[in-house]
């Protein structure tokens, strides 16, 4: 995979890396951020597309059998971008210390463990798909479309993994240009596939899966390519291949903690979804929908958020912790205009948004979408605030603390949603959201100021 040949290291210089511990720290921020906000709005096109192609050419069935599958696929998708965030710190940290060699090593041992990890969830995905739909509560008239969606889906974990993988290791060494370049190709395939798949060749809901599969499988392969050939310093030796048992085990702790942080999201949705479900088809349609806006609204927060991490981490390895911290209050403010600035646009945009994905005819499904995204752009700035503080934790690698957090604000949101949408339909989501976020920020945020006035004390 990203074994090379021969090289010296010192005479190679990887142009692609920045060295955060260096340089103004908003224009590293911003550098660093911008390229993963794109990677991962163009990311999270393969589904916004595979909805919009769906509603368009097949019908609003099939479209309720995709959306019930996404929480599913973003459990997927989140474990494993989890697990790679944990040793992309891990990384981060060598990187900011200048210890190349125990750098490739981490991602050796990554690459391996994660590997066999990715094999096995996809041998579980397919057995299971049907248990877990049913689950969920998911209609007779959509299940066997939505398994079938599922269980095409789960062949891609592994090219999702090592794409992942790949991608962390080039953001732990700050360059965050080259995984958007290979997502913007694989987003555009895509795009393509999924026209000619259920467009022009009219093969339903599965054949936007299988557009969806091919193409990660190809921004997986093309991005251990480029690193094989281009980015020395993250080229694993022969000698460095074996997995290091010491660091698998930090691995497994972090990125474990952060895999299941990361899935505990998914895993509400999932809840919310089976309550979505029992209001019926057009709530579910509508959910799909407004739930893809928060997707899109909300990726660019955590994508600073992943930046505040590495800068945290880069900085802490290198024992600059003034600056580190200084970069923690730039990312929150940032933070916060962003969270300001994208409540505003959806304001405005709510209703053509709505009928972006859901023809005109479907009345009931636009006014409860409407109404949705009318409140929720009220709310986005707690996202932002969260995802701020969340990255200001993983960059100290206190795990637990974004678990804990995590668990907190998902066990209210579920619990208000259940006590809100009996009667308020789809827009009670939105206020149940609210409160889940506003939770998480009562506990995290003392605790994290906390940590940041006793390190300002012991390097006084």
């Amino acid at each position: 995979m990203l074994l090379c040949g021969r090289y010296d290291i010192g005479k190679v210089q990887d142009m692609a890396a920045v060295n955060m511990t260096e340089g103004a720290i908003p224009r590293r921020l911003i550098g660093y951020a911008v390229p993963l906000v794109l990677s991962n709005l163009f990311q999270l096109t393969y589904n916004a597309v595979d909805s919009m192609v769906v509603g368009r050419f097949v019908g609003k069935e099939a479209l309720a059998a995709v959306g019930t599958s996404a929480p599913v696929t973003n459990l997927l998708v989140l474990g494993i971008s989890g697990l790679c965030i944990g040793a992309g710190v891990i990384m981060s940290e060598f990187y900011g210390a200048g210890d190349e060699k125990q750098l490739r090593k981490e991602l050796a041992t990554a690459m391996v463990g994660g590997s066999v990890l990715a094999l096995i969830l996809t041998l579980l995905g397919m057995l299971c798909a049907v248990p877990l739909l049913r689950l969920m509560a998911v209609p007779a008239d959509v299940l066997d479309l939505a398994a079938g969606y599922l269980r095409i889906v789960f062949l891609g974990v592994p090219f999702t993994f090592l794409y992942n993988a790949t991608a962390y290791a080039l953001k732990s060494v700050g360059d965050s240009r080259t995984p958007l370049a290979f997502l913007i190709f694989s987003s555009v395939l895509n795009v393509i596939l999924d026209i000619l798949f259920v467009g022009v060749m009219h093969g339903g809901a599965l054949a936007s899966a299988w557009a969806t599969v091919i193409s990660q499988c190809l921004s997986a392969v093309l991005c251990i390519g480029y690193v094989r050939l281009r980015i020395p310093l993250l080229c694993i030796r022969k000698d460095e291949w074996k997995p290091d048992r010491a660091l698998l085990l930090r691995t497994l702790h972090d990125g474990g903690i952060t895999a299941l942080q990361q899935s505990c999201q998914p895993i509400g949705k999932i809840l919310i979804q089976g309550a979505v479900n029992s209001l019926g088809v057009d709530a579910m349609a509508c959910f799909n929908v407004v739930g893809r806006m928060d997707d899109y609204a909300c990726m660019p927060e955590q994508t600073i958020s992943s930046a505040i991490t590495t800068f945290m981490a880069q900085n802490r390895g290198a024992g600059k912790l003034k600056r580190m911290w200084e970069g923690f209050r730039d990312g929150m403010r940032i933070e916060a205009v962003y969270g300001l600035l994208i409540g505003l646009v959806t304001l405005v945009a709510r209703n053509g948004i709505m009928h972006l994905f859901v023809d005109a005819s479907q009345t009931e499904v636009i006014a409860q979408g409407v109404t949705y995204l009318g409140w929720m752009s009220l709310f986005y700035l707690f996202p932002a605030m969260t995802n701020g503080v969340q990255g200001g934790f993983r960059g100290l690698r206190r795990m637990r603390m974004t678990l804990i957090g995590t668990l907190i604000q998902i066990s209210f949101r579920v619990l208000f949603v259940f006590i809100l949408t009996p009667s308020m339909g789809i827009p009670g989501v939105a206020f149940a959201s609210a409160i889940g976020w506003a939770f998480m920020l009562a506990v995290e945020v003392p605790i994290l100021l906390k940590a940041c006035r006793d390190q300002k004390t012991v390097t006084a």
